[in-house]
């Protein structure tokens, strides 16, 4: 049939005879010319494969074509490789898989390998997983080699449900996937799924091959379980090694586990072998946390792993064996558990699931007096902040959730949310098949949100307070400073501001006892009341701070001849300019150490000296505010000129706050 070049592409399709498309295949001369026989201009029926497309897809899709066969319902050749860009977030994530599928056989000791070999400019990467969990007779290992071959699927109890994670898992990694399996001493059954022979193959259905009983295990499987690694260096102390040599191997494996081994991977996160290990070491003592601390044995490149608790509540945990902790406190306080009812589906309000949610509190008052390197590096308490979602037992997800908590600030790392539900609420919390975080749905985390409020701001508000203090503290130096120099210079003014006087001892003491009172309000952390009291005494000019978060920036009080200026921390210009002036000033601060400022010796004097100069005079720029307004209100018998800097301070306040806040 001709068809003309100018007929409409779905004409084409329907004009032409199939006979003739059978015709042109059977003239090519190979199975491989199947494409370019169906590869009719702009006919929509013709395949486009890419450069790399599998030859035994090529072939069976023509076949199909041409035959009218009957079609399955995956086309393996091409599905293997599709499962290749599984969208694993890390190399961690993906070994994380085998993990799972060991723990939930049974195991109670887990070793997972990163081997190198071969020369330094042709270096090849493997990934090995053992362990002596229950193992699996052939006839399972056949199944569970399959996609979507589980003897638990859709069991929410645990940590797999799909039948799908060992295969994607090691295919995002590696072409080749081998397994090995016993369940007697020495009967090592193999399976190996082969991304390129897959794709080779020229059958219309792709079967899992049967196993094949080995009495040995293969040299490279043998030589990663018992030859040192390349790193951890010095790898005689640093290193546990599974077995010292070949001959010992079999009555180390024992009668049952399992060997998952993903050779020549080249899909890694990282080429080298000291990062992928520290990454693993450093997720997997956090996301399997409880296993190890109720005993399972995790080993990586023959280190053995220590549960790290981002919720500071296990003994196990190894923070607490940081030196600088000794004799102090090692963990949060539990503040509150609420028992969230969640339903399953949105539409569903009838079926619910409990989750529990638990807030921590870390000990601020304590740690915050550590030095930044423990703080940061030891303790991770910057790094792990956030809510840790649970399923199963297993850390699925540790992120932040303004949904749940609300705009976060740098402080919030002083707060942990623990957030364990069952694998029913999967599709509420938005977990996917491989387990790659969760994405609740928009009424869970209202749910979750609206029953925490109250105690997150709670914390929140303790948190404040106690950074509210230590500025108070911290600043104490060159508040006094600027305080002092104001007194200083009040004799210099043009008009002087009322100053009680006495006129006998009776005077003097109710003066006195009302300046006892007022100090005991203004007394900072670490002085005494009659330290408090002589100081307030002695000085025309005071500065303390307060952090309320419906207040203007400052407040200004005229009271027994002194001018009492009170900050606002919780002000964005606090925050925004005078705290950081403050720390700037005295090198490194506590408070500068809780959210997360640099350290001391990054910091040029020049800078340090100037940034003092520059607060002191902001001080002082605060002070002759305080001591103008004082001295206008101070005849004001009825209030209106208090009234209208009120107005004028709130007002400014606000003004400020949207101008350094808003994008």
């Amino acid at each position: 049939m001709w068809i003309g070049p100018n007929l409409p592409a779905t004409e084409k399709f329907l004009a032409t005879d199939p006979k003739e498309i059978v015709m042109a295949e059977q003239q090519t001369e190979s199975a491989a010319d199947v494409d370019s026989a169906l590869d009719i201009s702009n006919d929509i029926s013709a395949p486009q494969w890419g450069a790399n497309a599998p030859r035994g897809a090529k072939i069976v899709l023509g076949r199909i074509v041409k035959e009218g066969a009957n079609v399955p319902l995956f086309l393996g050749q091409t599905l293997v490789n599709s499962l290749r860009d599984t969208g694993y977030n890390n190399t961690t994530s993906a070994i994380c898989e085998h993990v799972d599928n060991s723990i939930e056989s049974g195991a109670s000791e887990i070793r997972v390998y990163f081997i190198e070999s071969g020369p330094k400019q042709r270096k090849s990467f493997h990934v090995l997983v053992l362990d002596n969990g229950m193992g699996m007779p052939p006839n399972v290992l056949k199944a569970a080699c399959a996609f979507g071959g589980s003897m638990r699927f859709d069991n929410r109890g645990g940590i797999g449900r799909y039948g799908m994670g060992m295969k994607a898992a090691a295919l995002s990694m590696s072409p080749v996937l081998d397994v090995y399996t016993w369940q007697e001493e020495g009967a090592y059954y193999n399976i190996t799924i082969d991304v390129e022979a897959i794709g080779q193959d020229k059958s219309n259905v792709v079967y899992v091959p049967d196993p094949e009983m080995l009495r040995m295990l293969p040299t490279e499987v043998t030589l990663a379980l018992n030859t040192p690694m390349a790193y951890p260096k010095n790898p005689n102390d640093s290193q546990e090694l599974f077995c010292r040599d070949a001959t010992e191997l079999r009555e180390k494996l024992g009668h049952h586990g399992t060997i998952v081994f993903m050779p020549d991977c080249d899909r890694l996160t990282n080429r080298r072998i000291s990062t992928l290990v520290d990454d693993a070491t450093r997720e997997m003592s956090r996301v399997y946390r409880r296993q190890l601390d109720g005993g399972l044995k995790l080993f990586i490149n023959n280190r053995q792993v220590e549960p790290f608790d981002p919720m500071y509540q296990m003994k196990s945990a190894r923070h607490n064996r940081i030196p600088e902790l000794a004799g102090r406190e090692t963990s949060s306080r539990l503040l509150n558990k609420w028992l969230v009812e969640i339903p399953i589906s949105e539409r569903d309000e009838d079926n619910k699931r409990t989750a529990v949610v638990r807030l921590y509190f870390l000990p601020i008052a304590d740690w915050s007096k550590l030095p930044r390197k423990v703080l940061k590096n030891d303790l991770k308490v910057f790094d792990t902040s956030g809510i840790s979602f649970m399923r199963g037992d297993r850390e699925v997800d540790l992120k932040t959730m303004e949904g749940i908590v609300g705009k976060r600030s740098t402080r919030d790392s002083w707060w942990r949310i623990e957030v364990d539900f069952h694998g029913d609420l999967d599709e509420a919390f938005g977990v996917a098949m491989n387990k790659q975080g969760v994405r609740p749905k928009a009424y869970v985390q209202e749910l979750i949100r609206a029953t925490i409020k109250e105690g997150l701001s709670e914390v929140r508000r303790a948190v404040e307070q106690h950074w509210s203090e230590q500025a108070s503290v911290e600043s104490q130096a060159h508040v006094t400073a600027a305080e002092q120099r104001a007194n200083d210079m009040e004799a210099l003014q043009s008009t002087l501001l009322p100053k009680p006087s006495p006129k006998d001892e009776a005077e003097q003491k109710q003066l006195d006892d009302n300046l006892r009172v007022l100090a005991v309000g203004l007394k900072r952390e670490g002085e005494t009341d009659d330290q408090a009291f002589d100081r307030v005494r002695a000085s025309r000019f005071i500065t303390t701070n307060t952090h309320n978060e419906d207040a203007p920036f400052y407040r200004v009080d005229f009271k027994l001849g002194r001018v009492i200026l009170t900050v606002n921390t919780a002000h964005s210009f606090y925050e925004k300019i005078y705290r950081p002036l403050a720390t700037v000033s005295k090198k490194v601060t506590e408070s500068a150490r809780a959210d997360g400022a640099e350290d001391e010796q990054t910091i040029d004097a020049t800078v340090i000296e100037e940034c003092s100069q520059v607060l002191t005079g902001l001080q002082l720029f605060l002070l002759s505010l305080a001591r103008t307004q004082s001295e206008m209100t101070v005849n004001d018998s009825n209030g209106d000129t208090q009234k209208l800097f009120d107005r004028l301070r709130k007002q400014w306040s606000m003004n400020l706050e949207t101008q350094l806040t808003t994008p």
